[in-house]
């Protein structure tokens, strides 16, 4: 069946559809429980036109490496015939930064040559909008709830992708799918290098992130010019800037302020009331620090 049961303006339903494009040849996708695998499989019904295996939220990682591993034996045996057979591992931010970090960082040191995405929606969509790891601090969910006393979450979104990079895999990106071209070119450098590689693709939800469905865009947009979510990849360790945040780089009065992208999302609607106001002030205080960071790294 074509189509998908998706929100309507769903961030990672675009990612998806983007890093697809990207696909080289025969591929095999894995996908973590979550959103994405709900809304695209209800069964008798799919919208996928490759080999698709559903797994368990904590697993993916270690599923894409037996599919990987089992590949190699049957080349080395004669039974395919196909030079490459892709395997492109999916998970949100649940099933990444959290449950599935544990295989994640075991497939990453054993080295097995498949590309993971994390789609990153920033809390547990599925399930009722619970905060995850992936959550960013003073962020509304529903285990994160704004009070009286504490402002939405009070811990800091987890930096996943540096922590995939000291694993020192060949491949690490962050890409959002406001800007396509770096999504699709990104995803297609992941699949062909040899050892596992990292994708993080931002990918705003209009449910839990609470802004009407036809900001998805321009959302995620607003996180790349606030360095919120920068553009960047390291390739063999070498860390460099891509385009969008390399111009911010180059032209900081181009950066625009985390108030700009905060205000745009009813999950941050707390903060701009004015017992929670300096909050905004630590939120963009983190920001410049991680930028300054990623600036340094990419020097």
């Amino acid at each position: 069946m074509p189509g998908h049961r998706a929100c309507a303006g769903c961030g990672p339903a675009i990612a998806y559809r983007q890093i697809l494009k990207a696909t080289r040849g025969p591929t095999i996708a894995t996908n973590a429980t979550g959103c994405m695998e709900v809304v695209s499989t209800i069964y008798p019904y799919t919208s996928w036109a490759i080999p698709w295996i559903h797994t368990a939220f904590e697993n993916v990682a270690a599923n894409a490496s037996g599919i990987e591993a089992a590949l190699r034996v049957m080349r080395r045996k004669g039974r395919i015939k196909q030079n490459h057979i892709d395997v492109i591992a999916f998970a949100g931010d649940g099933g990444t930064y959290d449950i599935g970090i544990q295989a994640l960082s075991g497939a990453a040191e054993r080295g097995h040559d498949f590309l993971y995405v994390l789609y990153d929606n920033e809390a547990y969509m599925n399930t009722g909008i619970q905060r995850s790891g992936g959550t960013p601090h003073g962020a509304w969910t529903t285990t994160s709830p704004a009070g009286r006393v504490i402002p939405g979450k009070p811990e800091y979104k987890k930096p996943i992708a540096d922590i995939i990079l000291a694993h020192g895999i060949p491949y690490v990106a962050t890409a959002s799918p406001a800007y396509w071209r770096d999504l699709i070119t990104k995803t297609r450098r992941g699949l062909e290098v040899n050892g596992p590689a990292f994708l993080h693709a931002l990918a705003p939800c209009p449910r839990g992130w609470r802004y009407d469905t036809s900001k998805t865009i321009e959302i995620a947009k607003l996180a790349v010019e606030t360095c919120v979510f920068p553009l960047w990849e390291s390739i063999e360790g070498k860390c460099t800037l891509s385009p969008p945040s390399k111009v911010i780089a180059l032209k900081p009065e181009r950066q625009k302020p985390v108030k700009d992208y905060l205000k745009t999302q009813g999950r941050f609607r707390h903060l701009f009331k004015p017992k929670f106001e300096q909050v905004i002030d630590e939120i963009q205080d983190i920001i410049n620090k991680r930028w300054k960071l990623l600036l340094e790294k990419a020097a």
